[in-house]
């Protein structure tokens, strides 16, 4: 199963998403990421890149990248597009090959926490821990046994994990 999650830059959110389903997800999932507006030289925020790297989590091959990439038709087929901002979630996304499943789950922008580095780097941690409960939930789910209307409910049910 392909799973693409989304926000607006492409540096935090969808970033930690991505490589925390790679990291938890083995042979059952392939994740992957990308931005409906990343900056110009976007590059995956460095206290996202640190919050993984304290839990073991591989981070050498991630980029910020333009949602662009991933609907062409070279593109690999898409199971599953997941918005993590609200920005992304508000925004006319392209017209997915195969018709993924779409859902939204928001999180806040830890990007956005002004403070000292303690507190900017444990908005990052605290996200990341968001985002595996949540993970970690879906992937308790018989996936390869849902499809369409089903697997759309079964991950819109885990927004309030």
């Amino acid at each position: 199963m392909n799973i693409l999650f989304l926000c607006t830059h492409n540096s935090a959110r969808s970033i930690l998403a991505e490589a925390c389903l790679n990291h938890l997800g083995g042979t059952r999932v392939q994740a992957f990421s990308a931005g409906s507006s990343p900056r110009e030289n976007q590059k995956p925020h460095p206290l996202g890149l640190l919050a993984l790297q304290k839990k073991g989590i591989a981070t050498d091959a991630l980029s910020s990248k333009h949602w662009d990439i991933f609907a062409t038709a070279d593109a690999p087929a898409m199971d599953v597009i997941v918005t993590v901002c609200d920005n992304a979630a508000g925004e006319v996304c392209p017209i997915w090959p195969g018709h993924p499943v779409s859902v939204h789950w928001g999180y806040a922008d830890p990007s956005a926490v002004v403070g000292d580095a303690s507190a900017m780097q444990a908005a990052f941690d605290d996200t990341l821990s968001a985002i595996n409960k949540r993970l970690t939930a879906m992937l308790d789910l018989p996936l390869s046994a849902l499809s369409g209307d089903a697997l759309r409910r079964a991950l819109q049910a885990l927004d309030h994990v």
